[in-house]
């Protein structure tokens, strides 16, 4: 190969073949910072992995929540230290099992949950105020928060000791995902209202995840991935602001939820501009003073679009190479992905090779001992400046188009990404980008074992929808009218919604129910998402 071809990264940043001081900008390094300190470039602590791990949250959910909380109990057991709930398309669109639209969805990408009676049976003999769990959950988000807090009332459970996350970050659904139910202005106004409570109830909760995952699965580059998931928490913060809390009160529980994809050093100068961004977004331009406000907490997955059910096994070594760029990028907390997600449910034993992946990194490889190590190099540091530079064209070019829900609005973030998504298949269908096993090395062997792959029966669907109408049959029909009643008229005003859901939850309405008052006051954005 040529010495004078430029090579690029992933997302299309040029890169020389060797650096130097001189690539670096001279402010840049001056404001670097020590980990632990603003802008938190380095770690969000000063010690990192040297005194506490990333939390290990292995993504999981299928069937019903008996079934789900089995894989729950047996995660724990094999290490994991966080759980992490994938709820069915159903439950993310607020439909309960029995509604028409659920027929042929119920479990099949996540778990079924309809009501507090759900969550209960997903959470048997797992103690809520020893573990944290994380919920990723959008559109429904406050209502299977609701369900949890209920839960935790129910056990005894201190609210100031639940610790976990609810994703509850609906705009990236409009342009990455589709699972939407509400016009931006309710989504708004549900998202801000849980964060409002959750500010005042259960302060160890991150009450928003803000992911720039979907929109990087979508088809978006790193930069566009950041750029897009920031102009977002500004929409949040500016909505939270308005209702009168004070950043300090809530900005230190707004987590993010990142993508790690496979350009390794990108993917690490990735994670270190990002801290540096939030903490120049929080401090400078919304005067944050408390330094929690401005340090970025980040859970990271491993890249789903990345796996391929060609050559299956090879999605080892991909989960692998990721995870490590995301520990040396600075992570709170992983999942990773098993090697047999591109063609089906996860086994037990993919998901615990999965998880041992993470284990062997932590145990074995030593990487832990020092923070940040990597800080310093010359190509890290330009790639980390050169990503923050470019993150701030973008979120300056969506200011300027009269901010994020005016963009989504105008369809720009949307073509923003497709256009990213073409070109880069273009890319592989080129082989600019080489996929082994996919465009190259192929094995056309016909004498190819079949891989065993986890399959959701279709007894559970009948199981779900005899539950939830065994659920309505013993309840009090006037107390759910009440709690149902009270909900409309307070969607209707201004009241705060996230205290009249978990009434309608521990008043024993179901999701569906509590979802279509919300329908009937809020309306839904177009013809009504999801499937």
């Amino acid at each position: 190969m040529s010495k004078d071809i430029m090579l690029q990264t992933r997302s299309g940043i040029p890169l020389k073949a060797t650096y130097a001081a001189e690539d670096l900008d001279a402010e840049y390094i001056k404001n670097l910072g020590a980990s632990g300190e603003y802008p938190f470039t380095r770690g969000v602590k000063p010690d990192m992995y040297r005194s506490k791990l990333w939390t290990m949250r292995q993504y999981a959910g299928f069937g019903t929540a008996e079934e789900s909380n089995q894989r729950y109990r047996y995660l724990l057991a094999h290490g994991t230290t966080g759980l992490s709930v994938a709820f069915d398309l159903p439950t993310q669109l607020g439909l309960d099992p029995d509604h028409a639209r659920s027929k042929g969805e119920v479990g099949k990408v996540g778990v079924s949950i309809s009501s507090i009676e759900d969550m209960k049976e997903l959470f048997h003999e797992i103690d809520l105020s020893q573990i944290s769990t994380s919920m990723t959950i959008n559109a429904t988000a406050n209502i299977l928060f609701a369900f949890y807090v209920a839960l935790a009332r129910e056990k005894n459970i201190l609210l100031n000791e639940l610790r976990g996350t609810v994703q509850n970050d609906v705009l990236k659904e409009y342009v990455a995902r589709g699972n939407y139910i509400f016009p931006p202005g309710g989504t708004l106004r549900l998202a801000t209202d849980l964060i409002a409570w959750s500010a005042k109830n259960t302060p160890k909760w991150n009450s928003i995840s803000i992911s720039g995952y979907h929109i990087r699965e979508a088809g978006s580059t790193a930069v566009q991935e950041l750029a897009f998931t920031f102009a977002n928490a500004i929409a949040y913060l500016e909505a939270t602001l308005k209702k009168g809390l004070d950043i300090d009160c809530f900005a230190s529980q707004l987590s993010f939820f990142f993508n790690v994809h496979s350009d390794f050093f990108e993917e690490i100068a990735k994670f270190r501009a990002a801290r540096r961004i939030w903490a120049k977004i929080t401090k400078e331009k919304y005067g944050a003073k408390n330094p929690k406000s401005s340090a970025l907490r980040f859970h990271a997955q491993t890249a789903g679009s990345t796996l391929t059910a060609q050559q299956a096994e090879n999605n080892v070594v991909r989960v692998t190479l990721q995870a490590l760029s995301a520990v040396l990028g600075g992570v709170q907390s992983l999942h990773t992905n098993s090697q047999d997600e591109a063609l089906g449910l996860p086994t037990e034993e993919s998901v615990r090779l999965a998880l041992r992946t993470q284990q062997i990194i932590a145990f074995e490889s030593q990487v832990t001992n020092a923070v940040d190590p990597l800080g310093g190099s010359w190509f890290i540091e330009y790639l980390t400046n050169e990503i923050e530079h470019r993150t701030w064209i973008y979120l300056e070019d969506i200011k300027n188009r009269g901010g994020m829900i005016k963009c989504i609005e105008s369809g720009f973030i949307q073509s923003e990404i497709l256009n990213s998504a073409y070109l880069d298949q273009k890319k592989i269908e080129s082989q600019e980008f080489k996929i082994v096993g996919v465009n190259c090395f192929v094995d056309n062997s016909k004498n190819k074992t079949p891989k065993k792959v986890s399959k959701i029966s279709p007894e559970l669907e009948k199981k779900a929808i005899e539950k939830v109408r065994a659920f309505k049959s013993k309840r009090s029909v006037a107390t759910v009218n009440e709690v149902l009643s009270q909900l409309r008229e307070g969607a209707k005003g201004g009241e705060d919604l996230q205290g009249l859901i978990l009434n309608a939850a521990q008043g024993r309405a179901t999701l569906g129910e509590i979802s279509d008052v919300l329908r009937e006051v809020f309306g839904v954005q177009g013809e009504f998402s999801g499937f």
